[in-house]
């Protein structure tokens, strides 16, 4: 059958078809995707902007559109922490509902990690043992461990790259100036107490294989030596506590505009990176992790396997 993921994030909203049936491997036929920034369009009383607002309904018609033309037989159609935070996130549901006919199912923070921690085991198998996942999205921080398909412990956290960017950085992609180094410190100090309560909580859970997924993690690795894109799906990447110190050094001096100009950093994520860069040391320092293995399978993933396995066999 043919599957649509409509994935609403805290960056993009992007539209995964793939072709799939139950105990395959889902085989991608169509992605696109338009970069709307959600995260960073909520204004100061919580809300998400008029702008917005708009923007989303448009992408999400957009992907709808495409999505018949492509013969779709079922549409999953969600949205994580951008909507799920902002103050006015059921009216903007209900508008994309009523002008799109699409109904956004809102994630919660736990159910991402969850679903991404799903699609990490199916990718990895039983032989990787106990899991660590890590995720760094636009607007939120996921976290799971586990032995099992579902894990012992998913926990979210706001510490999604946009949304530092915005509330802790106060940097756009226009930027031609890198933060002050106190403004860098002060979001080092924030982001520590705010793990405080994941490290207790995994304090005695272990893992045998840490592993990344998530867009800010594969830019990160990339720029530390891992393979590009364009060695394809297959090929192992990893991601050295060395190699992100030395990368988070070195961008720490350089603004966004210059580093949409290095290899594998997106034009529309650049401002953002930073942010994500002091998530990641900060939590594989936290969590005493020395190196890990980036899976190409993250939330969208997660989703369509959960699908298949609700349909079960034809």
């Amino acid at each position: 059958m043919r599957l649509g993921v409509l994935d609403v994030g805290s960056n993009t909203v992007h539209l995964l078809v793939v072709d799939a049936h139950h105990g395959a491997h889902p085989w991608p036929a169509h992605s696109e995707k338009v970069v709307l920034r959600l995260a960073e369009q909520i204004g100061p009383d919580g809300a998400l902007t008029r702008a917005g607002a708009d923007a989303l309904v448009e992408a999400v018609g957009m992907a709808r559109q495409a999505a018949v033309g492509l013969a779709t037989d079922d549409l999953i159609a969600f949205a994580t922490s951008a909507v799920r935070d902002a103050t006015n996130g059921a009216e903007v549901l209900a508008r994309v509902r009523d002008e799109t006919g699409v109904r956004l199912e809102v994630l919660a923070g736990a159910d991402e990690a969850r679903l991404t921690f799903l699609a990490v085991r199916r990718w990895f198998g039983w032989s990787a043992g106990r899991l660590l996942v890590l995720d760094i999205g636009g607007g939120s921080l996921e976290v799971a461990a586990g032995i099992d398909e579902d894990p012992d412990v998913a926990v979210s956290l706001p510490l999604g790259a946009g949304r530092l960017t915005r509330e802790r950085l106060g940097v756009d992609p226009t930027t031609a100036t890198p933060p002050p180094a106190e403004v860098v410190e002060d979001l080092r100090e924030y982001v520590d107490q705010t793990l405080d309560p994941v490290v207790e909580q995994m304090t005695g859970v272990g893992w045998d294989r840490p592993v990344v997924t998530s867009k800010t993690f594969r830019t990160l690795a990339r720029l530390a030596g891992a393979a590009p894109s364009s060695a394809g799906l297959w090929a192992p990447r990893r991601l050295t506590r060395t190699g992100l110190r030395q990368v988070l050094t070195f961008i720490r001096h350089i603004p966004p505009v210059q580093l949409a100009e290095l290899e594998g950093v997106s034009a529309g994520r650049s401002h953002q990176l930073l942010a994500g860069a002091v998530v990641a040391e900060a939590v594989l320092r936290r969590l005493d992790v020395e190196a890990l293995d980036v899976c190409p399978w993250a939330l969208r993933e997660g989703v369509i396997l959960r699908r298949l396995d609700q349909l079960g066999p034809v």
